[in-house]
């Protein structure tokens, strides 16, 4: 008899298979029923395709996906793919072959879709054929959940590339982030995915550090509302969100990938935890991975403080926390606070992890036998053991007559690159675009001025989509192993845009140099081509990879904030030819541009906009598209001045001849430039006083008093004047995007709690303190026309996790030629 008709046989007389009973009745019951190496088993996780052990399907790379050719990469050893084996970096030697993984049970599969180029029928097949070994094996026929990455979009072959999720923090807008994670959610549940190891809420700290490119920005606010909107996207669809990294990782000293974290825990429970805590609060994410890094000493995979007292006891959560990659035995190996895997299981185990990913090391079966000696309480299985069931119970996968093919039964109709999928990567790439400085070039096609003749693009960026893409993007991390087939999605460059865009233009292409490296060979045809063009449009920046093989993305870590190679020379020279030349930066982090900025006729940034990123850049550049991206982190003015984030204390600004070095940025957080003109005026505090546990209304009027339509970012920002610890001289509190045509103007109602100055006192409890608080309204952290003043009264107040999170607001919209002079 099979599992599965086994599972069908008895359901009636098991009350863990009985859906119509409560999650918590059922999985009691189970767990009576679970020997302690089966509970064991539910809190460990397998990647079959992380090795030679179980090939997956047999692909044809001689043939592309969606139009796009096989011969689109050349083949290449890792350091020209740019990319490394993942066993070469996290080796998983010392993995049991999978019968033995799962012979007490599994908890989790993982990556089955994204291991490597299969189709979604190919993917759903593995799947199931897993699944069913799974449940055989199972002595109640207990499936695994399986889990994917889904960073820049699922990560699965022929899936939509997303913007990186930089990107998403410079449209400034919930609202579609939301709807990209719940398209997301929708292709992964088709094909029998439950996890998805996404979002990253960590609040950027240092540019330099290669994952900036998968954070939402340097601000804990706007990470906060786009990390929350992501969740609730991607549970809308049953698909459970992942929180990353849980907590400190962006931090890291010196920007170093695993870094140990130099932070005191106020800077830690006000900039790094508040996104995670909103994240749960209010977007209801259902499972924590934790942090690689330490912290004050302290690995964030053995700190209870962090993984129970706080994420438990204090914020309620009830869901999964599950390991990093490699997290539980890197305690041994690399953190050296254990002296073997085994003990570095039991020490993540009472710390507060309860699945252990990509494989099972450190929460292998030795566990029993250190229960048995007495020397690890069984209760700290069962309690992993209950969450994990639980979620098992939410997902279905425990309800009588379950079947693996109940759970792919979307696979067979699936387009993971759906034209509705496209639209939202356009919508996202569009809004995602920051016009720094429209200069004298911009927009090509200006009111009564045609496109020039002759333009020269130039640059590793031009014709190279992948740069569009974030290093967990599938083009970029898995297909640079299988070099036969391209791309697995359309992505025109944008060169390929330009094109299209400007199709009475003449287009000459050079590429000038490489992305990273030192051949200046290119330069002579480069300029060449400049010099005899009407104007030159060189794209510079990153292109992704993983540990040290890209410019961008995890391992790949800058020693200063030069854009990589010859870039900048390039930029240099293409000027020196008199032709005035428009710089789009393509990149996963900010560099400093200052220089870049003094010899540009236009500058413009795309944060890795994905595989619409290339008709996305060429709309804007050509004024098709009106630009509307704001900055989520600032773009510094050099090179090697140590960077910091905007929100910085008194002594971490300008210091007036204190010191030599002036941390003033190129363009400041929130800035991006527009094809039309905005003016906020009109401010109105509904109260001067208010008490420290009242609200008041910040009001404010934007108009439009250019001549297109245009969205503006209206930003609402906070200055505690005098506290007892030292504190931002700016914070962003609340922030709405306005959509205006020409004349209109609207009213921005923003309602502010006392909660939302609260900060973490000298004795570490959060507190709103009285005093004067000045309110500050406008366009970017350095651009405030409107400023008033609130005074909080009453006594300090602790406030705790029941607080008010978010700044809730209205746009009353006030149509009519006049609106602007009501």
């Amino acid at each position: 008899m099979t599992a599965v008709e086994r599972t069908s046989e008895v359901g009636a007389g098991r009350p863990w298979q009985d859906p119509d009973l409560p999650v918590a009745d059922r999985v009691e019951a189970l767990l009576a029923e679970l020997t302690l190496e089966e509970k064991i088993g539910q809190l460990g996780s397998r990647w079959v395709g992380n090795d030679m052990e179980a090939e997956p399907p047999a692909v044809d790379e001689t043939d592309g996906v969606d139009g796009v050719d096989g011969d689109d990469v050349d083949d290449g050893d890792d350091a020209a793919i740019n990319v490394a084996p993942m066993q070469d970096v996290f080796a998983s030697s010392g993995t049991v072959p999978f019968a033995e993984a799962i012979r007490h049970g599994l908890g989790h599969l993982t990556r089955v879709h994204g291991s490597a180029p299969l189709t979604p029928q190919e993917g759903a097949a593995e799947v199931v054929r897993l699944q069913r070994q799974v449940m055989a094996a199972s002595r109640l026929g207990i499936p695994a959940i399986v889990h994917e990455e889904c960073l820049t979009g699922f990560t699965a072959y022929g899936a939509t590339v997303y913007p990186a999720a930089i990107a998403w923090g410079a449209t400034f807008d919930p609202e579609l982030v939301e709807r990209m994670a719940a398209a997301i959610g929708r292709d992964m549940a088709a094909v029998g995915v439950h996890q998805g190891l996404s979002p990253v809420i960590d609040v950027v700290r240092d540019y330099r550090w290669g994952r900036v490119e998968e954070t939402m920005g340097e601000d804990p606010y706007l990470v906060s509302m786009l990390g929350a909107a992501y969740v609730r996207g991607l549970e809308s669809t049953g698909v459970i969100a992942t929180l990353k990294h849980f907590a400190g990782y962006s931090a890291s000293r010196a920007a170093r990938n695993h870094g140990p974290v130099s932070m005191g825990r106020r800077e830690l429970m006000d900039m790094i935890l508040p996104a995670f805590e909103t994240a749960i609060v209010l977007g209801g994410a259902r499972s924590v991975m934790n942090s690689y890094s330490d912290v004050d000493g302290l690995p964030a995979g053995a700190d209870p403080w962090l993984l129970t007292e706080v994420l438990r006891d204090e914020w309620g959560f009830t869901g999964t926390v599950v390991s990093d990659y490699w997290a539980v035995p890197f305690l041994a190996t690399m953190h050296r606070v254990a002296a073997d895997t085994e003990e570095a299981g039991a020490l993540a185990l009472a710390a507060g992890i309860d699945v252990e990913l990509p494989d099972t090391l450190g929460f292998g079966q030795r566990l029993a036998d250190r229960v048995r000696r007495g020397e690890l309480p069984e209760e700290l299985i069962d309690r992993a053991a209950r969450r994990l069931l639980t979620q098992k119970a939410q997902l279905g996968l425990l309800d009588a007559g379950w079947t693996p093919e109940l759970s792919v039964a979307g696979a067979g109709t699936v387009d993971l690159d759906g034209p509705a999928n496209r639209e939202l990567a356009r919508e996202l790439a569009e809004r995602s675009i920051v016009l720094l400085d429209a200069g004298t070039a911009l927009p090509l096609r200006a009111d009564g001025r045609d496109a020039p003749r002759r333009v020269a693009v130039v640059g590793p960026c031009a014709d190279e989509p992948r740069t569009f893409m974030g290093c967990y993007a599938f083009p970029n991390h898995v297909l640079p192993r299988h070099p036969g087939l391209g791309l697995g999605v359309e992505a025109p460059s944008l060169l390929d845009a330009l094109r299209a865009e400007l199709p009475g233009t003449e287009i000459v292409h050079e590429r000038g140099c490489d992305v990273q490296g030192g051949d200046r060979s290119g330069f002579a045809a480069a300029t060449a081509a400049a010099r005899d063009a009407d104007l030159c449009v060189v794209a510079v920046g990153d292109l992704a990879g993983l540990f040290g093989h890209g410019t961008s993305g995890e391992g790949c870590d800058a020693d200063d904030l030069r854009l990589p190679g010859l870039q900048e020379d390039l930029v240099t020279e293409l000027a020196a030819t008199g032709t005035p030349v428009v710089v789009v930066v393509v990149s996963g982090r900010p560099y400093a541009l200052g220089e870049v900025h003094a010899a540009a006729a236009g500058l413009v940034q795309a944060f890795m906009p994905g595989e619409e990123g290339g008709a996305a850049i060429a709309g804007v550049l050509s004024g098709r598209v009106q630009p509307s991206g704001r900055l989520p982190v600032q773009i510094p003015r050099g090179h090697g001045g140590q960077p910091g984030t905007y929100l910085q204390p008194p002594l971490g600004a300008d210091s007036d001849g204190i010191s030599n070095l002036d941390p003033t940025p190129l363009f400041p957080f929130g800035h991006g430039a527009s094809y039309t003109a905005f003016a906020l005026d009109d401010l109105r505090i509904s109260d001067t006083e208010v008490p420290t546990d009242g609200e008041f209304t910040v009001d404010v009027r934007v108009r439009n008093t250019g001549g297109r339509a245009g969205d503006e970012v209206v930003q609402l920002y906070l200055n505690d004047v005098l506290a007892q610890v030292t504190r931002p001289v700016r914070q962003l509190t609340g922030f709405a995007r306005v959509r205006l045509e020409p004349g209109e103007a609207a009213r921005v109602t923003f309602r502010v709690h006392a909660d939302r100055t609260a900060f973490t006192g000298r004795d570490l409890r959060r507190i709103v303190e009285p005093g004067d608080i000045e309110v500050l309204v406008g366009t970017s952290a350095a651009d405030l026309p409107c400023r008033g003043v609130v005074r909080l009264t009453g006594p300090v107040r602790a406030v705790g996790h029941d607080r008010r999170l978010d700044t809730p607001f209205s746009v009353d919209v006030q149509e009519g030629s006049d609106a602007g002079h009501s």
